[in-house]
């Protein structure tokens, strides 16, 4: 099921990725959820999407890899 907004992300994604990030992983989400049909590869592709953009920090945050 495809995602109509950031609100209805995960809460593991919500809570954690910026809102660039959240929108990052919304798109991808979405572009793969048409393609592979499969939840789990979705989400895998969207995480991947992120990772491109963003890195985790130690302390757990996500800091853009531009800054």
């Amino acid at each position: 099921m495809p995602y109509d907004s950031i609100k209805e992300l995960p809460d593991g994604v919500k809570d954690h990725l910026p809102h660039h990030g959240q929108e990052i992983y919304k798109e991808a989400f979405n572009s793969a959820i048409k393609e592979y049909k499969e939840e789990e590869t979705a989400h895998k592709v969207a995480w991947s999407a992120v990772k491109h953009k963003y890195k985790k920090t130690e302390d757990g945050s996500w800091k853009s890899k531009d800054s």
